[in-house]
C-alpha cells in the first residue's frame, strides 16, 4: 500500500496530478478543493495517497494532509459510497465543511455533493456522527502539508459558529464566515460573532 509520496508536480488535468518521483510519474485523482490555489506545477509536494485495487485498474487517490486521507477513508467506509464519490463529496464541500455538515446535521450542504441526493446525505451523517467530533474542525495536527489555519477547540471562533448556527445559519456558511474573520484568535466571541455576520450579509 502506498501512504505517501513526495516528488514533483509536472503536469495538472481536470481532477488529477502527475507527481514524478525518482522517473516515474504517479497520476493520482485529488478533489477540486485541494487542487485549488495549494498545488503549483513544478513544486515539490508531499501527497497522503490510498490506493483502489480494482479488476481493470489501479488507482491512487491523494490528499494533502493525513487528516484528509482519514476522513476519505471514513466516507468509502459508508455502503453506497465508492472513491469517486468520497472524492466528488470532497470537492463540493472541504474536509472542515463536511465535518461541521455532519455534525450539524446540515444534510442539504452535504446533498450538494454531484451524485449525492438527500437520503445519502441522512445515511452519511448518521452513519459518520459517532465518529468525528467537533475538535477536528477547530484543530488540526499539523504537518509539513497542513494549511496554515488552525483552530483552537473550546474557544471563540468555535462558540461563535456554534453561535450562528443557533441563529439559524446552515453549519457550512457558519463555519466559512468565522474562517473569514481576521484576527479571531484576538477577538472575544462577541467580536467574531459580529464580524462573520457581516461575511453572510
Amino acid at each position: 500500500m502506498i501512504r505517501y509520496i513526495r516528488g514533483i508536480v509536472t503536469d495538472m488535468e481536470e481532477n488529477c496530478i502527475i507527481l514524478e518521483n525518482h522517473g516515474v510519474g504517479y497520476r493520482i485523482f485529488m478533489s477540486a478543493s485541494a487542487m485549488g490555489g495549494h498545488i503549483r506545477v513544478g513544486e515539490e509536494i508531499k501527497i497522503h495517497t490510498y490506493m483502489n485495487v480494482r479488476e481493470d485498474a489501479m488507482l491512487l487517490y491523494g490528499f494533502l494532509t493525513r487528516d484528509d486521507l482519514r476522513l476519505f477513508e471514513l466516507l468509502i467506509g459508508v455502503s453506497g459510497i465508492g472513491p469517486k464519490g468520497g472524492l466528488g463529496i470532497l470537492s463540493a464541500l472541504s474536509a472542515d465543511e463536511f465535518r461541521f455538515a455532519i455534525l450539524s446535521d446540515d444534510a442539504a450542504s452535504i446533498a450538494r455533493a454531484p451524485g449525492i441526493g438527500k437520503k445519502t446525505a441522512q445515511k452519511l451523517i448518521l452513519e459518520l456522527k459517532d465518529k468525528l467530533d467537533l475538535d477536528h474542525v477547530f484543530a488540526g495536527q499539523p504537518d509539513q502539508t497542513d494549511r496554515a489555519d488552525v483552530f483552537r477547540a473550546g474557544d471563540s471562533t468555535q462558540e461563535a459558529v456554534m453561535a450562528l448556527t443557533a441563529l439559524g445559519y446552515p453549519g457550512t456558511d457558519a463555519l466559512r464566515a468565522v474562517k473569514a474573520v481576521e484576527g479571531r484568535e484576538e477577538m472575544d466571541t462577541e467580536q467574531v460573532l459580529k464580524a462573520a455576520l457581516k461575511h453572510l450579509a
